[in-house]
C-alpha cells in the first residue's frame, strides 16, 4: 500500500465549514477521480455512515468513510480545511483534516477494515498528526500517509 494515497487526491485549504459541505466535496472529488460514477450515491454512503456514529476522531482529524457498490475502486481522499469544520468529534473539537475512505461494497470487510484500522492507528501518533498538519503540499501529505500505511 506504499502508494495508495495519490498526491492528486490531497486537497488543501478547502473552505468547507460543516460536515455536509465536507462530505459533498469528498463525494464530488471521488467522482472526478473516477472512483465512482454517481456523486449522490457516494454522498449517501458517507452520510449513512455518519448517521451510525461520528467519524470525527480527536485532535482535529476525521475519518469519514463511504462503502457502496457505487464505488468502483478503493481510494483515500485527504482534505486539509482552511478553517475549522463543525463536526461531532470524540473530543468535541472541530476538525481540520479529513482522511476519507471510498470503498467498493464488496471490499467492506477486507480493504475497508484494513485501511480504517491503519489510519486510526496512525492518528494515535502525535508525530504523524503534526507532520500532516505542517505539510503544505499534496505530495508530502500523501507520502506521510503512505509511509504510515506500509
Amino acid at each position: 500500500m506504499s502508494d495508495f494515497v495519490k498526491a492528486s487526491d490531497v486537497y488543501l485549504d478547502n473552505a468547507a465549514s460543516t460536515v455536509d459541505e465536507a462530505l459533498d466535496f469528498l463525494s464530488e472529488k471521488a467522482v472526478e477521480a473516477g472512483y465512482a460514477p454517481d456523486k449522490q450515491a457516494v454522498l449517501d454512503a458517507f452520510k449513512a455512515r455518519e448517521a451510525e456514529g461520528t467519524t470525527g476522531m480527536m485532535e482535529g482529524f476525521a475519518i469519514p468513510h463511504a462503502k457502496s457498490d457505487a464505488i468502483s475502486k478503493a481510494a483515500v481522499i485527504v482534505v486539509k480545511f482552511a478553517g475549522d469544520v463543525a463536526w461531532d468529534s470524540m473530543d468535541k473539537k472541530p476538525i481540520n483534516v479529513a482522511i476519507a475512505l471510498c470503498i467498493p461494497g464488496a471490499e467492506a470487510g477486507t480493504t475497508h477494515l484494513k485501511i480504517l484500522s491503519d489510519v486510526a492507528v496512525l492518528l494515535m501518533n502525535e508525530k504523524f498528526r503534526s507532520e500532516v498538519r505542517a505539510a503544505t503540499d499534496g505530495a508530502t501529505i500523501a507520502k506521510i500517509i503512505n509511509d504510515g500505511l506500509k
